[in-house]
């Protein structure tokens, strides 16, 4: 309960209005402040809390992927562990968003990606898709690895805040978001990389 309330504070008032006070603050806020001490541990549970589950699947889908050569089914393992989870999660949820809100914080952000950086099965995904383009320098891996976790993070907030507002939204579904998400990641992966390097 603690952490769910704060995941919603960060989702609906953002990083700064976390950090202040306000008349009315529920219960749990104060729990939050005693139990874990300050926002950057608070971030880590909250990232870890679903990050278990986002595992999980994602090892499942790595299972069915094998060896493959194809960059879809590697998109495939970085997209749907997270919209699987959330369409799990139901409606009303707020992790999206609360992801929306840390990646703008680089300190928060910071404390995110190391939590990421932690999950063998993420780490397995990006080899996969390394090995589909051995031709990128790894300055455009790292660049194209960022984009797109830039671009699921932010079309799932907007699926998930328009779900919770109740408001269209530009996927109807949380199938049409994994497949709109995976045909523009997957493009993105293939696209020709510039002289730049």
């Amino acid at each position: 309960m603690i952490l769910t309330t704060a995941e919603r504070l960060f989702a609906e008032r953002g990083v700064p209005a976390f950090a202040h006070r306000h008349g009315g603050e529920p219960p749990a806020w104060g729990a939050a402040d005693h139990r874990f001490g300050s926002k950057a541990d608070l971030v880590r549970a909250i990232v870890r809390t679903h990050g278990e589950h986002i595992e999980q699947i994602r090892v499942r889908l790595l299972a069915e992927t094998g060896d493959s050569g194809d960059v879809r089914d590697w998109v495939a393992c970085l997209v749907r562990p997270v919209t699987e989870h959330l369409t799990a999660l139901g409606s009303p949820s707020w992790y999206a968003r609360f992801c929306a809100q840390v990646m703008i914080d680089p300190a928060l952000r910071g404390i995110a990606d190391g939590e990421l950086r932690h999950s063998p099965a993420l780490r397995r995904v990006l080899e996969g898709l390394r090995r589909c383009r051995t031709d990128l320098p790894s300055e455009v891996h790292a660049e194209r690895v960022g984009m797109a976790l830039q671009l699921i993070v932010h079309m799932c907030a907007e699926r998930e805040g328009a779900l919770a507002g109740n408001t269209p939204s530009s996927c109807p579904s949380w199938q049409e978001t994994t497949a709109g998400l995976i045909d523009a990641i997957v493009g993105l992966w293939l696209a020709p990389v510039s002289n730049r390097f």
